[in-house]
């Protein structure tokens, strides 16, 4: 097992086989700073395919594996110094919830994607799992891992924009503009399913990272949501476009909204926070820079890697002027995620910066209560389930 901070953690990987885009991200990730080294691999729901695919990024044959099922045993069957010390599940939604407790339940820290299951019953009987097991888990909320995203919530917390007023997330794509689950795309598919996604569909893919990114940086509980759903492609089961008016802790409001039919969007994930004494303004598209405004009349615009002291400092790694993006943002939350499961291993918990168990599962609250609200007429609901 490893344990000190120069040998690369052993990796399991569930999902992310052939085709499959989110697989090769989590590879690269986990890599970039030797956190982990892919080891052993069930990369498909198809066995042949499965081992095919683990071969083919040159995993030894005793370690590809046809299911996740025989990964778990047969990595349960080697020693513990060899064995592997994480694993990271990279499936659509309905699985989530199995693989993940068997894996926690066996002692094995587990990096999940997210939302974290496709049922609120799942998450929640799955966090308690964990919580039982004391197991180190991850929900890979990649974009709380930019430099300048953990500097705006540094900022709010130490009040430089005064008490949060309102708040304004949005999360734009256009790549559902037409109804390509029925062109045999492989990721729209299963996005759209219900059965495999939950009951949300824009609102559970990428709604779950507005939810986060907003929670993480504010600090504040999201408390009541009022949402209007909308399945603008005809024929489409989920919705692709979401609208939700947000009741937080405290005074502060914010909106919420999620398209995945804006034709021209690409990726565009922005956050605004609005407080009594300052304003600040970030958008994933161009990560490396924050808007901070202020009652004084002053805007300024910083730059990451500028020197200023924050916790941004030690999620860059180049100079200004050489930009960094969402392969080194995912990676800062396996660098932290490593700190936890070296931990782990020396029997000395040392909690590194990363998502948890508790931010899935509120992610996976906030989502249930935003579809339960769009199917009541857009009434204001809890997400206590009342």
């Amino acid at each position: 097992m490893g344990t000190d901070n120069h040998t690369p953690l052993r990796l399991g990987m569930v999902g992310g086989g052939k085709d499959a885009f989110i697989g090769a991200v989590h590879r690269l990730a986990c890599r970039l700073d030797d956190s982990f080294i892919l080891t052993a691999g069930a990369l498909s729901s198809t066995p042949e395919k499965s081992v095919a695919s683990a071969r083919e990024l040159g995993l030894a044959p005793e370690r590809s594996y046809g299911t996740w099922q025989q990964m778990l045993d047969g990595e349960l069957k080697r020693p513990r110094v060899e064995r592997i010390d994480a694993v990271t599940i990279v499936t659509p939604n309905h699985t989530h919830a199995a693989i993940a407790r068997a894996f926690a339940e066996a002692g094995i820290p587990v990096a999940c994607d997210k939302p974290l299951t496709s049922t609120l019953a799942d998450a929640q009987t799955l966090a308690a799992a964990v919580e039982k097991s004391k197991t180190p888990f991850c929900v890979s909320y990649n974009y709380t891992g930019y430099p300048m995203v953990r500097h705006a919530a540094h900022l709010v917390r130490t009040g430089a924009i005064g008490a949060v007023r309102k708040c304004f997330v949005e999360y734009h794509q256009g790549w559902l503009a037409t109804k390509l689950e029925d062109a045999g795309q492989k990721q729209a598919a299963w996005r759209n399913d219900p059965a495999q996604a939950g009951g949300g569909g824009a609102i559970g893919d990428i709604g779950s990272h507005a939810e986060n990114l907003l929670s993480t940086v504010t600090g504040l509980e999201i408390e009541q949501v009022a949402a209007d759903l909308t399945s603008f492609v005809p024929g489409r089961k989920l919705d692709d476009d979401a609208a939700v008016f947000i009741r937080m802790s405290g005074t502060a409001k914010a909106t919420l909204t999620v398209c995945q039919v804006a034709i021209g969007e690409e990726n565009n994930l922005t956050l605004r926070i609005h407080g009594d004494k300052g304003s600040l303004w970030w958008r994933q598209e161009e990560p490396n820079h924050l808007t901070v405004a202020t009652l004084d009349g002053m805007t300024k615009v910083l730059a990451r890697g500028s020197g200023f002291q924050s916790p941004a400092d030690s999620a860059s790694r180049l100079p200004p002027g050489h930009p960094e993006g969402f392969i080194e943002a995912f990676a800062n939350i396996y660098k932290g995620f490593a700190q936890t499961v070296r931990g782990f291993n020396a029997g000395k918990p040392t909690p590194g910066e990363h998502p948890g168990i508790h931010d899935g599962l509120r992610g996976v609250r906030f989502v249930d209560a935003v579809v339960r609200s769009g199917k009541n007429n857009s009434v204001w609901t809890s997400l206590d389930g009342r």
